[in-house]
């Protein structure tokens, strides 16, 4: 039987604790209340988080970067390496070359085509993309003889597309001659289908390389008809662009 005392002296140790209670209790408050603020939060990266989301409805991700890739590519013969051909008055074939492709160049940008000029080893060449890349030239100065006349147009000997290489290789013969008067010159060199840059651009890049005319006989074209020149190679360029038909 539980007598009277008893029941005092539990009621009493009850009553003692009670504060111990209330302040044991304030103390858990207090320490969870600082450690989830931000400014206290052991995590850098919810507190940057957080405060992004308090001043931001959204965030953007960042851009994708995307490759710019230039329809046309004109290598200058020559141009930051070497004259070429010199003939005796002292003209350059690189001279010549550099003329040429920039008038390619503003023909080009007329009909909306962006193209960038190159230099003979510039280091841009290195895995190069472009829809196709045409490497300009002029041959010999020196006269060989009645015949050293007329242009000559190659691709590489070998491509991973060999159809869109010859069908460049084409459009360039056909316009070039039709828009300049110039035969065809039918000698295309082993310097030419392994023209360097050929190995140095990027395999999806279709490349050619033209020798415009000879610096000797073809000297008044090369020279004083230059909007010719560059007419005929624009010509061939878009040819190839367009997808015209290039049977005979």
């Amino acid at each position: 039987m539980t007598t009277t005392n008893e029941t005092n002296d539990s009621s009493h140790q009850l009553l003692m604790q009670i504060p111990v209670i209330i302040i044991v209790a304030g103390l858990l408050a207090t320490l969870f209340t600082a450690w989830t603020e931000p400014g206290i939060s052991p995590n850098p990266v919810l507190n940057d988080y957080q405060a992004i989301n308090a001043n931001s409805t959204s965030i953007s991700p960042n851009p994708i970067a995307t490759e710019v890739v230039i329809p046309v590519g004109i290598v200058a013969g020559h141009s930051g390496n070497d004259s070429g051909s010199v003939c005796a008055d002292g003209l350059k074939e690189v001279d010549i070359n550099l003329a040429i492709a920039s008038l390619v160049q503003k023909q080009l940008a007329e009909k909306g085509i962006k193209s960038e000029i190159l230099q003979e080893f510039d280091p841009r060449l290195t895995n190069y993309k472009a829809n196709l890349l045409l490497s300009i030239h002029a041959d010999s100065c020196t006269f060989i003889n009645a015949q050293a006349t007329g242009f000559k147009v190659a691709a590489a000997l070998s491509n991973p597309h060999p159809e869109k290489s010859a069908r460049l290789v084409l459009c360039l013969r056909k316009n070039y001659a039709k828009t300049t008067g110039l035969t065809l010159h039918n000698s295309v060199t082993s310097d030419m289908q392994d023209y360097h840059a050929f190995n140095e651009i990027n395999p999806d890049t279709v490349a050619a390389i033209i020798e415009v005319g000879f610096l000797n006989l073809d000297r008044q074209i090369l020279t004083q008809k230059q909007d010719l020149v560059a007419q005929g190679i624009t010509n061939g360029i878009m040819c190839y662009l367009n997808n015209e038909d290039i049977n005979p």
